[in-house]
């Protein structure tokens, strides 16, 4: 019989080379790379991986790759309850060692090397970081990224939805979105970009009279709406009643300009609306805790600065919470 099949003491042959214990507490809550390592212990390369290939292939070690580097490790919690008591035993005999107490001075210096060499990167960096960002992740996806504070069990409506470029960004983050548009055009290019995504719901209609029932909606989004409309009061109005009592407005339109052009270009009715303009309107629609704020132009852009609104549904004397 092999007795080593046995895992007690399949574990005690591991643990039982001085070299590797020394390793594993070195890797205990770090990842190291084989240079850190032999740099730690003042061992050649062979030495070490050696060891660590011990130690890997007995599953106290755990490694992965990172580019052209392997990274070891050991996380405690990914060892089994036996092993784990055996740990604890080896690490207090460890404990007492001088050889262990150097590691512990050697490692100190290694990570401190690390941060140093981090806070120089970003030292150099610094006047080039944003550009350096945008190059590798694009330039919104934090803005993307701050989506996911949303309950994911909101109804989210996309008030004139246009082509779904929004509802598809909001669309993973949430339970439902309702977009809604009142050109068959723009939902048939919807469509299109959405056509994979299954939790939005494209409705054709005209915002001032929603198909959309009364207090069914969390959220409610008009973005680079409300100048195109007539009556943007019967908007909001309309947005207030499906909303859940409570429940969120979110308006991004045009600061006032004077670029009369775009009437006749792109059918726009108002030339941006004024934070006096957009408090009134929504006090006036049923709307509570409004906040205005103006948002910075983006480099290179040729519109009119925005700004965005933010608001709460008052609930009316006859609005009922709906059951969910």
């Amino acid at each position: 019989m092999n007795h080593l099949a046995l895992p007690v003491l399949a574990h005690l042959n591991v643990l039982g080379d001085v070299l590797r214990a020394r390793l594993l507490l070195v890797l205990e809550g770090q990842t190291l790379s084989v240079g850190e390592l032999c740099d730690i212990l003042q061992l050649p390369q062979s030495t070490i991986s050696r060891h660590l290939k011990t130690l890997t292939d007995g599953g106290w070690a755990q490694v992965r790759r990172e580019g052209t580097s392997r990274l070891y490790s050991l996380v405690p919690e990914d060892l089994d309850e036996a092993s784990v008591e055996l740990w604890r035993v080896v690490k207090a005999h460890l404990a007492t060692m001088p050889a262990v107490a150097q590691d512990r001075v050697r490692l100190a210096r290694v990570l401190a090397d690390r941060r140093a060499e981090s806070a120089a990167f970003f030292s150099r960096s610094a006047g080039e970081w944003d550009a350096l960002r945008d190059d590798l992740y694009g330039s919104t996806f934090h803005l993307e990224g701050l989506l996911a504070v949303l309950d994911p069990s909101w109804t989210v409506a996309d008030l004139g939805c246009g082509t779904g470029r929004t509802s598809s960004v909001l669309a993973p983050f949430v339970r439902q979105v309702v977009a809604v548009d009142a050109s068959a055009e723009m939902l048939t290019a919807a469509r299109g970009r959405l056509k994979a995504v299954e939790n939005v719901d494209l409705r054709e209609g005209a915002l001032e009279a929603l198909p959309i029932a009364d207090g069914s909606v969390d959220l409610a989004l008009l973005v680079l709406v409300l100048h195109h409309l007539g009556d943007p009061a019967a908007a909001l109005r309309e947005a207030r009643r499906v909303l859940v009592p409570g429940g969120r407005l979110l308006v991004i339109d045009m600061q006032p300009h004077d670029r009369d052009e775009y009437r006749g270009q792109m059918g726009h009715v108002w030339l941006g609306f004024s934070e006096a303009q957009i408090g009134r309107l929504l006090v006036g629609a049923g709307f509570t805790g409004a906040r205005v704020v103006p948002l910075p132009p983006a480099p290179a852009v040729r519109g009119p600065a925005l700004f965005v609104a933010s608001a709460s549904a008052r609930a009316s004397a006859d609005q009922a919470v709906p059951v969910r």
